[in-house]
């Protein structure tokens, strides 16, 4: 019974055991692109930034300043 409630692919796979397989898997790409960013660095990864720019723009103008007297 419950066979019939089930969608497949055209293949034949069973698109809920896979949508359950992906879950149980770990990270998405995304995610997995975001963590990477976040934890190593990198080149073009500013979008996965969770900096405040204008606060470090103000700790380096306070630093600077610092510096100078």
């Amino acid at each position: 019974m419950e066979k019939e409630n089930r969608k497949y692919t055209v293949a034949g796979t069973d698109i809920e055991a896979m949508k359950e397989q992906a879950r149980r898997s770990g990270l998405s790409y995304n995610e997995a692109i975001e963590f990477i960013a976040k934890t190593t660095g990198g080149r073009n990864t500013h979008i996965y930034s969770d900096t405040d720019v204008e606060a470090v723009k103000k700790q380096n103008e306070q630093s600077e300043n610092v510096k100078r007297h």
